[in-house]
Parts: structure tokens; sequence; C-alpha cells
């Protein structure tokens, strides 16, 4: 899975230009929006919910094109296989977001753990690896869980 993502990204993260080594808003959003493919991927199961919701936070939180946006479920519904790490995507992170874009990229990680009504153990795992990959203080780790957890309980009542 990551090696077919790490491809989709490595084409759509070379920076402009040498002179400018910076990534751009949109090619920031592409990294976070493959480390959300991965917890949908982390429990082995990957429902018809978790596709729709995966595909509603990713319209909703990136600027993805439509062709990117379905490139990237594609590979969601089609890739089962794991790699090992995930430190192409938690580098390119920390090199280029900010405490805040590292706290939101928590917050939706979390949101797709929930997407399908229920928290699986190999979710957790990533979006805590991801934590601390990416120097998210364990405070932080813990508010964004619980301001996801509030704001899903309310949306359901």
């Amino acid at each position: 899975m990551l090696n077919k993502l790490s491809r989709f990204i490595e084409r759509h993260l070379q920076p402009a230009s040498d002179a400018s080594p910076t990534l751009s808003n949109h090619q920031k959003q592409l990294a976070v929006a493959a480390l959300l493919v991965e917890v949908a991927l982390a429990d082995h199961q990957f429902s018809g919910v978790e596709l729709h919701n995966l595909n509603t936070i990713l319209a909703r939180k990136f600027s993805l094109s439509p062709d990117e946006l379905t490139e990237l479920i594609n590979l969601a519904k089609n890739e089962t296989n794991h790699a090992t790490s995930l430190h192409q995507f938690t580098q390119l992170i920390n090199q280029n977001c900010s405490a805040e874009e590292k706290f939101n990229l928590m917050r939706a990680m979390w949101e797709m753990a929930y997407a399908d009504g229920d928290l699986d153990k190999y979710e957790d795992y990533i979006i805590r690896k991801v934590a601390d990959l990416i120097y998210v203080p364990h405070a932080d780790f813990i508010r964004a869980k619980s301001l996801t957890k509030a704001n899903l309980t309310k949306s359901h009542e």
C-alpha cells in the first residue's frame, strides 16, 4: 500500500523548483491524505461506510482535484498490504507543517478512525505512531481525540 502511495505522493510532492524547497499547501494536504488512507486501512476492514467517510473527509478537509481524490480512494480500495514505515510521510509533515497543522492532522486521523463507529486497536496504534513521529505532545494527542469524540457525539444526537 505505502509503495503505491509513495509513488503517488512523489509525483505530486516534488517542490516546484530547487529555489523553493518548501511544499505548497496542496502538497502538504496530499501527504496528510495519505496518512488518512493508512488509518482507514489499519484494521484490515475497509467497509463501504469507511470508504464513504474517507471520501467525505478528504473532500471536506482538502483541496484535492477529483482525479487526485479518485486515485487516492482507488488505492485505498484495491490495496491491502501495508509497509512497515510511515517515515516518508511523517518526515514531510515534520519539515513542512506547523504545530497547528499537526494538531489538525491528529483530529482528521481520529475522525477517520471513528468513521465506522468503532475504534480498532490498529487504528489507534497508527495514530499514536504518527503522533510520536511528528512530535505531537501527548496532551495535544489526547485533546485531539477528545475533541473529535465530542464532535462526533454531538453530530449523532
